[in-house]
C-alpha cells in the first residue's frame, strides 16, 4: 500500500498551494449559528469579518449575520480592549441576540488580547450571555474553529443540576443543516428526546417568508444547551470537530461520551443507530430499515459502474473518512485522499481502511490540491469527489466530478440535501452513478448509446 508522497513528485515542506481548508474563524462562525438567537462576534479587523461572511453567505446563499470588533491601527497596537466592549454595548443595543459567541482572528491573538477579561468587564444585560473561542488562523482548519467553538459552548454554558433530564446530547460535527435535519429526523421516528447543538438547520436553510429575520426560528436555544449538562449521554459525531467539545462536558458534568463516524454510507449509519439502540433501549423501526434496504438495492442496480473505479477524494477530515468508507462500499478504489487539516488521527484511519480492503491508496493530512493534482497527472483516477474548488482540477485533467463538502459554492439547492444516513447515501450514489453515466455517454459511439444504460 502506498503510505507516502508517490514516485516522482518531490514533496514541497514549506509552502501550500490551494490548501484544502480555509481558516479557523469561519468554522467558529458556522458554529455560532447553530445556536438560536445569536449574534457571532468576529475579535479582529473588519476585512476578516467580511470575508467570512461572504464565504458563508456564497454557500448557503443566505444573509449571514454577524459583527466585529473592526480594529484599526489603534486597535493593532494598544489592544482590542475598547473596541470589544463597545462593541458589546452596541449589539446588545442595537440587535439584540440572546448570546454573542466571540470568536479571535489572528491579529488580536497575535497581539494576546485577553478575552475572559474583556467579557467579564463588559456591559452585559440581565439575561444575555458571552461566549468566545480562541481561534487563530494559521493553526488548524475551519473545522478546529468548529470544535473550538464548541468546547467555547460546553465551557460557559452547559450545567450539571442533578436532576438527568432523560435526553442524549448529539453534537453533529462539521456537517450541514439538512445533514443536521436528517439527524434529527432519523432520532425523531426512533422517539430518542435529545438535544442536538450546534444546529444550523432553520437559520442557513430558512424558507424565504418575505419578511427579513435577523435570527431565524433554527438553532438550538440557549436553555437547551444549559440543559444538555443534565443529560443521559453524548454522541460525538466525528473525531475532529466534535470529540474535544464531548471530552470538555464529560469531565465538567460527568456525562460520558462516545465519538462515531460521521454517518455517510451504509456501514457508518449503522453503527450509529446501533449505537443509538444501545444506549437508549429504542428499536429501529421498520421506516429506517425500508430507507436502508433501498440504498441497497439502489447500490446493487448501479454496481456495474462502480466496482474497479479509481477516485480521488479531499475534504473534511470527518466526512472524508467516512466518504472514503462509502466508495468502499460501492466497490471503488479510493487512490488520493487528503485533507488540508493537519493530525495523525485522519491518515491512520484512511490507511486502516485501504489495508483493510486490501487495495493501494495514498492518504494525507495538510495537503493541497495542487498536490493532489500533481498526483493525479502521474497517475490518473477516473472520479474526482470535494468541494468547489476541485473543478479546476477536474477541468485540467478531463475528470468526471462530484461536488461534496465544504465550501460548495456552485450549485444552488446543495444544501438543501442531506448526505449522512440512508437518505443521504441515496443521493450520494445517485449523484456519483449520474456523472460517472454521463461521462460513459459522453466518450461512446452512436451505435453504443442507446445501450449505455
Amino acid at each position: 500500500m502506498l503510505d507516502a508522497t508517490p514516485k516522482n513528485i518531490v514533496e514541497r515542506k514549506a509552502l501550500k498551494i490551494n490548501p484544502a481548508k480555509t481558516c479557523q474563524p469561519i468554522g467558529a462562525m458556522y458554529a455560532a449559528l447553530g445556536i438560536h438567537n445569536c449574534l457571532p462576534h468576529s475579535h479582529g479587523s473588519q476585512g476578516c469579518c467580511a470575508f467570512h461572511r461572504m464565504q458563508l453567505t456564497r454557500m448557503f446563499k443566505e444573509p449571514i449575520m454577524a459583527s466585529t470588533s473592526s480594529f484599526t491601527e489603534g486597535a493593532s497596537v494598544f489592544g482590542g480592549g475598547a473596541n470589544f466592549k463597545t462593541a458589546v454595548k452596541n449589539i446588545f443595543t442595537l440587535y439584540n441576540p440572546d448570546i454573542i459567541a466571540v470568536h479571535t482572528t489572528c491579529l488580536s491573538e497575535t497581539i494576546g488580547d485577553d478575552i475572559p477579561t474583556y467579557i467579564s468587564t463588559s456591559e452585559v444585560p440581565e439575561g444575555k450571555v458571552i461566549i468566545h473561542a480562541n481561534t487563530p488562523s494559521y493553526v488548524g482548519s475551519h473545522v478546529t474553529g468548529f470544535s473550538n467553538m464548541v468546547k467555547g459552548m460546553v465551557n460557559y454554558l452547559p450545567k450539571n443540576s442533578g436532576e438527568k433530564n432523560g435526553k442524549i446530547n448529539i453534537i453533529p460535527g462539521f456537517v450541514g443543516p439538512a445533514d443536521m435535519k436528517e439527524i434529527k429526523r432519523l432520532l425523531g421516528i426512533m422517539d430518542i428526546p435529545f438535544i442536538m447543538y450546534p444546529d444550523t438547520n432553520g437559520v442557513l436553510d430558512a424558507p424565504m417568508t418575505g419578511k427579513f429575520e435577523m435570527y431565524p426560528k433554527g438553532g438550538t436555544k440557549v436553555a437547551d444547551i444549559i440543559d444538555s449538562g443534565n443529560s443521559e449521554f453524548t454522541f460525538a459525531i466525528g473525531k475532529t470537530a466534535s470529540e474535544d467539545g464531548a471530552t470538555v462536558l464529560e469531565k465538567k458534568c460527568k456525562i460520558p461520551f462516545k465519538t462515531l463516524y460521521t454517518p455517510i454510507g451504509v456501514e457508518a449509519t449503522d453503527e450509529f443507530l446501533v449505537e443509538l439502540t444501545k444506549e437508549t433501549g429504542k428499536e429501529v423501526p421498520e421506516e429506517i430499515e425500508n430507507e436502508r434496504g433501498q440504498l441497497v438495492d439502489l447500490m446493487l442496480d448501479s454496481y456495474q459502474y462502480f466496482h474497479g473505479k479509481k477516485v480521488a477524494i479531499f475534504g473534511d477530515p470527518d466526512v472524508v473518512i467516512s466518504l472514503t468508507r462509502f466508495v468502499l462500499e460501492l466497490g471503488m478504489i479510493p487512490k488520493y485522499v487528503i485533507t488540508g487539516t493537519p493530525g495523525e488521527t485522519f491518515e491512520t484511519e484512511i490507511k486502516s481502511l485501504l489495508e483493510k480492503a486490501g487495495v493501494e491508496g495514498t492518504a494525507k493530512a495538510a495537503s493541497d490540491l495542487f498536490e493532489l493534482q500533481q498526483w493525479i497527472k502521474n497517475d490518473g483516477v477516473d472520479l474526482l469527489i470535494g468541494n468547489t474548488h476541485g473543478k479546476f482540477i477536474a477541468r485540467a485533467e478531463d475528470i468526471p466530478f462530484v461536488r461534496f463538502g465544504f465550501l460548495t459554492m456552485d450549485r444552488f439547492g446543495f444544501y438543501y440535501n442531506p448526505v449522512v444516513g440512508y437518505e443521504g447515501g441515496k443521493r450520494l450514489v445517485e449523484n456519483i452513478s449520474n456523472v460517472l453515466l454521463d461521462r460513459i455517454e459522453r466518450d461512446c459511439t452512436d451505435e453504443d448509446f442507446e445501450l449505455v444504460r
